[in-house]
Parts: structure tokens; sequence; C-alpha cells
């Protein structure tokens, strides 16, 4: 598969079967994070594999976050219980955080050099598995359609 096929492919899964996700594949993905171009040489980034409880509290306190939206506090109570046991469920959760330097200047070049780290990642994962952008691993249980977008001409100027 080509490169640009495996961008035009690439999907945000939302459910996954049960196949558990191994360590030595976590660890090969990582990898391709850390080859991302980073000026300076900081390696900002930092790796949290979050393993079924901490899922259950991350997906509490997001459901808390979306819970306050509803009024019926008991309809608030099922939201949250919902998305914790959503997030519980997941094969497999990295939080990925970034050292914040002092200089703004490095900050920011620090921001960018995580986020082409998970655009290595998003484009590593073989064919039957996927990442979404919160970056839930695991093996898709269905693969959605693809959304409609814009073409890169509708974004370009050509300057002379």
């Amino acid at each position: 598969m080509s490169i640009f096929q495996t961008i035009h492919e690439r999907r945000s899964i939302k459910n996954f079967t049960t196949r558990s996700v191994a360590r030595e594949e976590i660890e090969q993905l990582l990898e391709g994070v850390v080859q991302a171009p980073n000026h300076r040489m900081t390696e900002p980034w930092r790796f949290y594999i979050l393993g079924p409880i901490a899922r259950r509290a991350y997906g509490a306190a997001l459901g808390g976050r979306k819970a306050k939206r509803v009024e019926d506090p008991e309809a608030a109570e099922a939201v949250i219980l919902k998305v914790a046991d959503t997030h519980a469920a997941l094969p497999c959760m990295i939080a990925i955080s970034l050292v914040l330097d002092d200089n703004p200047e490095i900050r920011e070049e620090d921001y960018a050099a995580v986020f082409m780290g998970l655009q290595n990642l998003s484009l590593a994962v073989s064919d039957g598995e996927r990442i979404v952008a919160t970056l839930h691993l695991g093996e898709p249980a269905s693969m959605p359609e693809q959304k409609s977008r814009k073409s890169a001409i509708d974004f370009t100027t050509w300057v002379g």
C-alpha cells in the first residue's frame, strides 16, 4: 500500500473487536512517534499506556464533562457510566503528554513535534488496525464510510 493510499484510507474507528494489543505492537508504534522531526532534539513526548482501571477513570472524567450538559441527575449519571464503560472496554488506550519548556518558541516547536509523531503513529498501523484521534488502539469491528473532503486545490493559492 502506498503512503498516499494509507493517508486517504485513514479512518476514525469507534468500535473495536476484543483482540488485545500486544506490548510489542505498542512499543513498535511508539518507536515511530519518536522518529518524528524534532527541532533541537528536545524529545518532549511522554507515553502512558492506560490499563482497564485507568481507562475507566479517564472515561468517567470525560463522561463527567459530557454530563454537565444533562439536566436530569439520573441521566447525567448514566452518561458518566456509559462513557466510563466504553473506555474500560477499549483494547488499548495511549495518552501522550508534552513536556512544557519555559521558552515559548521551544514549546511551540515541541507541540508540533508531538503531532508529527502522532501522524507517524497513525500511518504506521498495519492493515486490520487503525488508531483514532484519541489514540484508542485495536482491531476495528467495523469500518466507517469515508467523509467527503474538499480538494487541496480549494485551499491553494499560487504566488508568482
